[in-house]
């Protein structure tokens, strides 16, 4: 599979690395080139350094190609622009980005864009840890 991930940062580059070793290609994209040393040179990665929501920088990192696009920037309104694009523009088959906010849920569902939510996440499990049994928001 060929995946791009927009954002290098630990949960970009763990994910890269992660899928490097499976034997996917992976491309990633960040506007640091700092944060692209996190690939180390174990990472069988492409790194491209730049905006993930610049189509020139999405087809150098191979957009036309891509089975997967993964959104993990700090930015929300970033990921939701690169998901967009991706789905959008290149019909990527697979968009998975990253929200902190869990009220854009909406937003994403109406773009068909599956998304994951790491404050929510964290919640549902203090929640759990703390009240066994009870019941998640």
């Amino acid at each position: 599979m060929y995946i791009i991930i927009a954002g290098c940062g630990r949960v970009g580059s763990a994910l890269a690395a992660r899928l490097s070793m499976e034997g996917h290609n992976v491309a990633v994209i960040d506007p640091s080139d700092e944060n692209l040393e996190r690939l180390g040179s174990g990472c069988n990665c492409a790194a491209v350094t730049g905006l993930p929501i610049d189509e020139d920088v999405l087809r150098q990192a191979g957009i036309e190609q891509a089975d997967a696009v993964i959104a993990v920037t700090p930015d929300d309104n970033t990921n939701l622009m690169a998901a967009q694009i991706a789905r959008q523009l290149y019909r990527v088959p697979q968009v998975i980005t990253r929200a902190y906010d869990s009220r854009r849920k909406q937003v994403f569902d109406s773009f068909g864009i599956d998304f994951v939510c790491p404050t929510d996440l964290v919640a549902d499990s203090v929640f759990a840890k703390l009240i066994p049994g009870g019941k998640k928001a």
